[in-house]
């Protein structure tokens, strides 16, 4: 029975198959009631599966998206620290805080002064070479992440077309 539902077009399996004539259409029909509601069953966990993966595609990007506005803001706040000199990419930047309240940047580093730290040490990070601060905690991955990129983009070799899915190196 189940045999004719394998397939939407049961005409290869007419064993059991309902014949029926629609006169407004003009197409017969080989399909059973039964098998109709299965496909309608399977279209619907099919779409609703698909309509899963996409709503957790949705809530990664919102969660990318805060990311990136937190470490914008993040960056734009670190911006307005003073500075006595001139901040050059690629140099790590240690935040101190005197007791007026007033934040301030040096290149001095809370283990340089020892015990005789004038101000309360709020943090370290490195400004990269987009303007962006990576805390001193994340520095190692994102120069990582930074050296591969550079690896890429240093390739002469063009990427091939891709013409088919390719899941290689996304396994683990």
């Amino acid at each position: 029975a189940s045999n004719a539902c394998k397939l939407f077009f049961p005409a290869f399996r007419m064993v059991g198959a309902l014949l029926s004539f629609r006169p407004k259409s003009n197409v017969i029909s080989l399909v059973r009631p039964s098998c109709l509601k299965k496909a309608d069953e399977f279209i619907r966990a099919n779409a609703t599966s698909k309509l899963t993966v996409i709503a957790e595609q949705i809530q990664h990007l919102q969660e990318q998206a805060r990311k990136v506005l937190e470490d914008a803001h993040r960056d734009a706040d670190l911006h307005h620290v003073a500075c006595n000199m001139v901040k050059k990419p690629g140099n790590i930047y240690y935040l101190y805080k005197r007791e007026s309240g007033q934040q301030y940047f040096s290149i001095i580093s809370p283990k340089e002064w020892g015990t005789s730290c004038p101000h309360d040490f709020l943090g370290a990070y490195k400004l990269q070479h987009d303007l962006s601060w990576t805390p001193y905690e994340d520095i190692e991955k994102q120069d990582a992440k930074i050296s591969m990129m550079d690896k890429l983009l240093s390739q002469s070799v063009a990427l091939p077309p891709c013409t088919e899915p390719n899941f290689q190196g996304l396994t683990h």
